[in-house]
């Protein structure tokens, strides 16, 4: 039998490591804006005010599917390996969207509106990544 392609897996940044430092710690983290409301994707810079310096919010990881669609062939080998699989955005409950696998859900079962939670797959000893699942 033929391995599988390794996985591509996010490389954290100086911006980014207080995502992936919690998600490791199957906590969800939320930067805030300079005015404290929360968004989503981590970066040096607060969108609007271009502030430099990141506070960060624990969310809850509750959210609803905004969002989605099945991937079926994978955009390169470590995907295709993994199709067919639900990609969706998911409007957390605190508002900001994030993008991400939805997961211990049939595709057939998957619906725009439905309550899904934040679940942690812990790849390796560096990399977990955050996904939901249907509450």
């Amino acid at each position: 039998m033929a391995e599988s392609p390794p996985r591509i897996l996010p490389r954290p940044t100086a911006a980014t490591a207080p995502f992936w430092e919690a998600a490791r710690e199957h906590r969800l983290l939320l930067p805030l804006t300079a005015e404290g409301e929360p968004y989503f994707y981590p970066r040096a810079f607060s969108p609007g005010s271009l502030a430099p310096g990141t506070e960060w919010v624990e969310a809850s990881g509750r959210g609803v599917l905004y969002s989605y669609t099945v991937d079926r062939r994978g955009t390169a080998p470590a995907f295709a390996a993994r199709a067919p699989y639900v990609i969706g955005i998911v409007e957390l409950e605190e508002g900001p969207r994030m993008t991400t696998n939805i997961v211990e859900c049939a595709i057939e079962d998957v619906r725009i509106g439905m309550a899904l939670e934040a679940v942690y797959e812990d790849v390796d000893d560096e990399v977990t990544l955050v996904q939901f699942r249907p509450v």
